[in-house]
């Protein structure tokens, strides 16, 4: 399980403690991520119907930003595909797509959603991601994985695809397979030699950078763009100027813009928190959601002020530096720095990139997603919450990243309800060496004869009050020899809800009617309080409860030896 830290925003939580080995790595990874993201934020500009420089400039201010300012050690941070989808969808009927108005509003709409994580920061509503479990998170990214592999089919094969889902997506590559482009799929193969050689030699080596550093150099060597092979195509130099979007900011427009910057705020605090988390638990350290999200506010304040689009936790971009062997947010500095000189200095080559080798490197990232190795582990040893992690996996593939967010939140509060829905109770008997065993509740054992006591595993509260009481009652019911004391352990309830207590009062008078004692032993003094609140403590005495259940044996014993 990952470990959370305190909730304060210190700089450089994402940085610090690194060693000297994990520094060059780090270098490395943010150089490939650079190298690999440059072409893909270009990418997701034309789905924000943003200028292809704008992608460029997602990675500049706003990854240093939350590089410095950020808890997660793994998160990286740039444009996406889904807030940029929502982007184009908010604007479409307010601006023409590229043009000056049209990314005044993008950056208006960074700076509203940025002001809503400062506010969830404060309000403190980074708990949501507590409602993501580990089973959730594992189908989460397979489903991501699949969507984002699938994606990048036409791209590897060099066709045009006008269909955005992958689904559509791969029936249309199926219509027009016969279309493919050979070179675009020579490029494409020769990437994948090159990837999969360099991961056979060592882990250590950066295959994706050689490889797409390798098409860059062959495209220029070998003039591909004139044997037919897509290449990237001019990039604008220069870097972006520091300024307020240029629009009137009237309460009308404040309104118009508003659903489409709160959409954009809940894909954000969802998909990162998601994706931070994930690669949390997988490193097993420690991470604070409100220094995440101040990271995330500060970064889409970069974005609205220097000329960029809304910028959000990226699954495909963390998973670039993962197997890129990055370990801090010393890559995604790097990264930054990379963007900063290409800007200036280096958009000529990387204009020749051929699309396809970009194409088959996300699709290899997106396979590495896909933990199919983490979807068989859950289904042999929890195979209820396989049906869960599956069922999460196909709403991001059908339906998309941000709906398969909101089911994977609702399917963890499902699976948690289900365990307190259902406890596994049980009776609990000596084992003759003055220890206690538990059994089953439909094996009613009694501790010492005339004495039950039965553990309840779980808080009590309205979804198994019914359970609660049928379990009683037929314990007592079956009980040979007829009962005297029942004990209730409460050494696993944290917490009795007004339907409990309600539901014990009603135990409590049942076995008095039968000269049935109730009793309770190991409840802790919050719990003890409410059952105070409830009455239920001058119902059954306040001598009625004990700290342990070996306290209830030897008063139970002492008073039956006094009737004889």
């Amino acid at each position: 399980m990952h470990k959370k830290s305190g909730t304060g925003t210190t700089a450089f939580q994402g940085i610090f403690p690194t060693g000297r080995y994990q520094v060059s790595r780090d270098v490395i990874a943010g150089i490939t991520l650079a190298a690999l993201a440059i072409p893909e934020v270009m990418g997701y500009a034309q789905i924000a119907g943003a200028p292809v420089i704008a992608g460029l400039y997602t990675m500049l201010l706003p990854m240093f930003l939350f590089a410095l300012f950020g808890s997660s050690r793994h998160l990286v941070v740039g444009a996406d595909s889904a807030t940029a989808a929502i982007l184009f969808a908010g604007l479409s009927a307010m601006a023409t797509p590229a043009s000056a108005q049209w990314m005044a509003y993008a950056g208006a709409l960074a700076l509203m959603s940025a002001g809503l994580l400062l506010l969830a920061r404060f309000i403190r509503v980074g708990f949501l991601a507590d409602f993501l479990s580990r089973t959730v998170l594992v189908g989460f990214l397979t489903g991501v994985g699949v969507q984002v592999a699938l994606g990048q089919i036409p791209g590897m094969l060099g066709l045009a695809t006008r269909r955005h889902g992958p689904v559509e997506t791969v029936i249309d590559v199926f219509r027009h397979i016969s279309g493919t482009s050979v070179p675009d799929l020579a490029v494409s193969a020769a990437v994948l030699v090159v990837i999969l050689a360099a991961g056979k030699i060592s882990k250590k080596i950066p295959g994706a950078l050689i490889a797409v550093a390798g098409s860059i150099a062959a495209s220029s060597a070998l003039h591909l763009r004139a044997h037919g092979v897509h290449v990237l195509g001019a990039i604008p130099r220069g870097l972006p100027s520091i300024a307020l979007p240029q629009i009137q900011w009237t309460r009308d427009l404040m309104e118009r813009l508003f659903p489409t910057a709160f959409s954009m705020f809940v894909v954000i605090l969802a998909q990162s928190a998601a994706t931070s988390r994930a690669y949390a638990e997988r490193h097993n350290e420690k991470f604070s959601q409100d220094a995440d999200l101040l990271g995330l506010s500060l970064a889409n304040i970069g974005a609205g002020l220097s000329g960029a689009f809304i910028v959000n936790g990226s699954p495909t971009k963390t998973q670039m530096v993962e197997m890129a062997g990055g370990m801090s947010q010393l890559a995604q500095i790097t990264a930054g720095l990379f963007v900063f000189l290409v800007l200036l200095f280096l958009t000529a080559p990387i204009s020749l990139m051929p699309g396809a080798a970009l194409s088959l490197v996300v699709f290899l990232i997106g396979m590495d997603l896909i933990d199919i190795r983490g979807m068989r582990r859950i289904y042999f040893e929890r195979p209820w919450e396989f049906w869960v992690a599956l069922a999460t996996a196909l709403v991001v593939i059908f339906d998309g990243v941000e709906q398969g967010i909101a089911v994977a939140m609702l399917l963890s509060i499902v699976a948690h309800t289900r365990h307190g829905y259902r406890p596994k109770n049980a009776v609990i008997k000596a084992n003759g060496e003055g220890r206690f065993r538990l059994l089953p509740v439909s094996a009613p054992e009694q501790l010492a004869p005339g004495l039950m006591v039965y553990r309840f595993t779980h808080s009590m509260y309205y979804a198994n009050t019914d359970q609660l009481y049928r379990e009683v009652m037929g314990l007592v019911d079956g009980a040979r020899p007829n009962l005297r004391w029942f004990c209730i352990d409460a050494n696993s309830v944290d917490d009795v809800d007004f339907s409990a207590a309600e539901t014990l009062r009603l135990i409590a008078s049942d076995l008095k009617t039968r000269g049935i004692r109730l009793v309770m032993s190991g409840v802790s003094d919050d719990v003890l309080k409410e059952l105070a609140r409830s009455q239920l403590t001058r119902l059954i005495g306040a001598d009625a409860y004990y700290d342990t259940v070996g306290d209830v044996l030897r008063e139970y014993r002492a008073g039956a030896a006094a009737q004889f």
